[in-house]
């Protein structure tokens, strides 16, 4: 079900994209972004920004998963792709750039007593080999747990740098964005789940891990150990408006956004007002 989603999203791009060309556009006017649910929020924040400098120029940012993203890169649906993952060793040969780094945050509801836990009992818990929140010391109580879906940029990250090769639970409550982890966490007590550091409010409560705090200085100076990285994804080496747009995202202005969002910079800006790479 899931390969024909993403066949039927490049699709729905392709279609996309020859409307494009038929009215004119796609030819120096118009770039498609798609791909990461994890991104896309931020690349739309950019857009719009980027939207005050080239009133003229239209970048239409889609969601659909890191993976779709980069599949419509690859067949020529869309013209930059956005990944929240590193990339696999079988699309490796398609140009990236890494425009930030996220953060990714084990969340609980605010109620929730445990202020901590260590990767080891994240991982049990998403393994179900613990299952009652009494076995971390918190209030006795099933633990709910909630997962991203399969090919999601998050998963991905979250199982790279967690699961050390074990399996989520397929008891684990699967959601389809980091926005309804949040959600379904801030009404459920006694729920767990992970999401971007960058989307987390006072709606949760974001867990120490391994006695480091979840924030941004702490993924910047790498003691923070769930980290991944943005990545915009091109087919061959960027040109026209989509480099224009991605040396937009690397500038002082592009990067000032991201920190602004709660993102760690790429390239940690010098000014506030700097505009490079879109004359």
């Amino acid at each position: 079900m899931m390969k024909w989603t993403k066949a039927a999203l490049v699709l729905l791009l392709a279609l996309t994209a020859g409307l494009l060309s038929a009215c004119g556009g796609r030819r120096g006017s118009v770039v498609i972004v798609s791909g990461s649910t994890s991104v896309q929020p931020y690349a739309e924040i950019l857009a719009e920004d980027y939207a005050l400098l080239r009133p003229d120029k239209i970048i239409d940012v889609q969601g659909g998963g890191s993976s779709a993203g980069i599949m419509a890169v690859i067949s020529g649906a869309a013209d930059i792709g956005m990944s929240s993952r590193a990339l696999k060793e079988s699309e490796q040969g398609v140009w990236s750039a890494e425009i930030a780094k996220d953060g990714l945050a084990v969340i609980v509801h605010p109620s929730n007593p445990i202020e901590g836990l260590t990767l080891e009992q994240v991982r049990a818990i998403y393994t179900a080999s613990l299952g009652n929140w009494s076995e971390l010391g918190g209030r006795a109580g099933e633990i709910h747990v909630i997962a991203r879906e399969e090919g999601s940029g998050t998963r991905s990250a979250f199982e790279d740098l967690v699961m050390a090769d074990e399996r989520i639970t397929p008891r684990a409550i699967v959601q389809a964005s980091n926005g309804s982890v949040r959600q379904l966490v801030s009404n459920d007590p006694r729920a767990i789940g992970f999401i971007s550091l960058g989307l987390v409010d006072e709606t949760v409560k974001a867990l120490a891990l391994d006695g480091v705090p979840a924030t941004w200085e702490n993924v910047m100076n790498a003691s923070y150990a769930l980290y991944r990285p943005f990545l915009f994804i091109t087919a061959q080496e960027p040109e026209g408006l989509a480099k224009e747009f991605i040396d937009y995202i690397l500038s002082p202005r592009g990067q000032q956004q991201l920190i602004h969002e709660g993102l760690v910079p790429a390239i940690i800006p010098e000014t506030e007002t700097g505009i490079e790479g879109t004359e």
